[in-house]
C-alpha cells in the first residue's frame, strides 16, 4: 500500500518555539517543506478556548480569522491544486507547467502584491485532471479552501462542502464527527442523489491535519455507502506523528483503499502548559466605542441561483429563506462554474460604488466564505477579507501573538451559538461588507452589527446575497 505523503520533498528540518501566552508553549519541527515557506509565512499562534486543544494554528493565508488579501486565500487553494494536477502530471511538459505555476503561486502567497495577477494566471491555465474527481471541503474553516481549490480545475470536477447546518428536508448522504472541535457533528446535503455514486478519486480538503482523524472518519462512512478505490487528503498543514500516520497506512489496508496526503508543510508538534482561564472573557472586549456610521442594507436579489430549503436551528426555529445553489453546501459542478463566475462579477461591479474610502474590510460569515471572497477580490485595491467564525480564542495584545483583539455575539443563524470575528481593530477601516447568503431578521443580525459598529466604521454594508420579499419567516419546526 502507497505511503500518505507525496514526494518530493524538502526534508531539512527546523524546529521552532511558540511561546505563546504563561505556561503555554508549543515547539514545531518542520519535517517537510517543498517550497522552502518560512512557518511565519502560513500562520501564527494563538491560545484556545477548546479543552480538547489549549492552542490554535492561525493561518495566515485562510482568510478565516485573520483579515488577508483576498486573492491570497484564493492562491491557498489554489496551491493545493497545483500539487495535485504535478501528482498526476502524465509527462514532461505538464510536470513543468505544474512546476512553474506553483513557483508563481508560492510567490503570490508570500508577495500579496502579486497575488492577484497569479491567481488569475493559475485560472486561465484551464487545467484538467487526467480523470474525475470529487472534491469535499470541510466546514466551517475549510468551505472556501476547498471550493478555490476545485475552481482551479476547468472540467470534471464536483465539490461539496460539510455543513453544521439542519436542513430536514434533505437526507444527509454522508455524516461524521471532528472530535477536537467545538462543533463535531458534520452533514453533507447533496441534491444529487447520485453525487457519491461513481468511482472517482475523493480529495478532501481542510486547512489543518492535527491527527488526521476528521479525514479517516469521512472516509470510513463513505466507503461503507460509496465505495471506491483513492482518497487525497489537502490541507495546508500536516502535524500527524508516525502514529498518527502509521493510522492511516493500516486504514487504507483495511479498507483496501489508496489514501495520500497533498501539504504545503509538514512537521510535528509538541505542546506544553494549558490555556489561561483568566482571559476568556476579553472575547468580548473592545477598548474603545465610536459612534456608528451609515448603515446600508443591500440586496443581490436575482445574482444568484437559489436552493429553496428551509433549515431549523438549534432551538428548533425555522429559516425559510432560501440558500444559494453554488456554495458547493448541495453540490456544484464544473458545468456551472461559468455562471457563478458571472454572478460574483456582477455583484462586485454593484457593491464597488458602495465603498467610501481607501481601506475596506469584507466579512463573510460561518460557512458562507467563498462567494463573499470571490466578490471581496472584486471590489479593487486596498480591500481585506475574512469571516466570522465559531473558534473561541483568547485575544491577547502583545508581540506575536496572533489574535490582537476579539468581539463575540450570537450567530445570526442560531442563536445558541456564540460566534466571533478577531483582529478588527478600532478606525482600522474605511467601511465594512458584512455578507449574508440569507436574509435575518433584523433581532438577529443586530447584535452582529452592535460588535461591527464598535470598530469605528464610517460605513457598514449588510449584503444579503438571496432575495428579499418573503424571504423570511421564523416558526417552530
Amino acid at each position: 500500500m502507497k505511503n500518505n505523503i507525496l514526494s518530493p520533498y524538502s526534508q531539512a528540518r527546523s524546529k521552532h518555539t511558540y511561546n505563546i501566552v504563561d505556561d503555554l508553549k508549543v515547539s514545531v519541527t518542520v519535517t517537510a517543506n517543498p517550497f522552502g515557506l518560512s512557518p511565519d509565512t502560513l500562520f501564527a499562534m494563538a491560545a484556545r478556548m477548546n479543552k480538547k486543544r489549549a492552542f490554535l494554528f492561525v493561518s495566515k493565508v485562510l482568510g478565516k480569522h485573520l483579515p488577508v488579501n483576498p486573492y491570497t486565500s484564493l492562491l491557498s487553494g489554489a496551491a493545493l491544486s497545483l500539487l495535485l494536477y504535478k501528482r498526476y502530471a502524465a509527462d514532461e511538459q505538464q510536470h513543468a507547467l505544474a512546476n512553474e505555476l506553483l513557483d508563481d503561486a508560492i510567490e503570490g502567497l508570500t508577495k500579496p502584491g502579486r497575488s492577484e495577477q497569479v491567481y488569475h494566471q493559475v485560472i486561465e491555465a484551464n487545467l484538467k485532471l487526467p480523470e474525475q474527481a470529487l472534491f469535499i471541503g470541510f466546514a466551517e474553516t475549510a468551505t472556501a479552501l476547498g471550493h478555490s481549490m476545485y475552481r482551479v480545475f476547468s472540467e470534471d470536477c464536483t465539490y461539496l462542502h460539510t455543513t453544521r447546518e439542519q436542513i430536514p428536508a434533505i437526507e444527509s448522504l454522508i455524516s461524521f464527527e471532528e472530535e477536537h472541535s467545538h462543533a463535531v457533528a458534520h452533514r453533507c446535503y447533496a441534491l444529487d442523489a447520485a453525487f457519491f455514486n461513481g468511482n472517482e478519486p475523493i480529495v478532501l480538503v481542510d486547512d489543518e491535519l492535527t491527527t488526521g482523524k476528521t479525514a479517516l472518519n469521512i472516509i470510513r462512512d463513505i466507503q461503507r455507502q460509496f465505495p471506491r478505490q483513492q482518497y487525497i487528503v489537502a490541507s495546508l498543514l500536516d502535524w500527524r506523528t508516525e502514529a498518527d500516520e502509521q493510522r492511516f497506512v493500516e486504514a487504507a489496508q483495511e479498507l483496501g483503499v489508496s489514501i495520500e496526503v497533498l501539504s504545503l508543510m509538514k512537521g510535528v508538534i509538541r505542546a506544553e502548559g494549558s490555556s489561561p482561564e483568566q482571559v476568556a472573557a476579553s472575547a468580548q472586549t473592545q477598548a474603545e466605542t465610536f459612534a456608528s456610521g451609515r448603515l446600508n442594507k443591500v440586496y443581490l436579489d436575482e445574482l444568484f441561483e437559489l436552493a429553496s430549503y428551509s433549515s431549523v436551528d438549534s432551538a428548533g426555529a425555522v429559516n425559510a429563506s432560501p440558500y444559494l445553489a453554488g456554495t458547493g453546501r448541495f453540490g456544484v459542478r464544473s458545468s456551472e462554474n461559468r455562471t457563478l463566475d458571472a454572478s460574483i462579477a456582477e455583484a462586485g461591479a454593484k457593491l464597488r460604488s458602495f465603498r467610501v474610502g481607501e481601506r475596506t474590510l469584507c466579512l463573510g460569515t460561518g460557512e458562507f466564505m467563498y462567494i463573499p471572497m470571490r466578490i471581496a477580490a472584486e471590489l479593487g485595491q486596498g480591500v481585506c477579507y475574512h469571516s466570522t467564525t465559531r473558534s473561541p480564542v483568547h485575544p491577547i495584545d502583545k508581540p506575536d501573538y496572533a489574535i490582537k483583539s476579539g468581539q463575540a455575539f450570537p450567530s445570526p443563524e442560531d442563536e445558541q451559538v456564540r460566534n466571533f470575528f478577531y483582529n478588527v481593530g478600532a478606525l482600522q477601516y474605511d467601511d465594512c461588507f458584512i455578507f449574508a447568503e440569507r436574509d435575518w431578521p433584523e433581532d438577529r443580525l443586530a447584535p452582529l452589527l452592535s460588535a461591527l459598529q464598535a470598530c469605528g466604521f464610517q460605513q457598514i454594508n449588510v449584503i444579503i446575497c438571496g432575495p428579499s420579499k418573503g424571504s423570511h419567516k421564523e416558526e417552530k419546526a
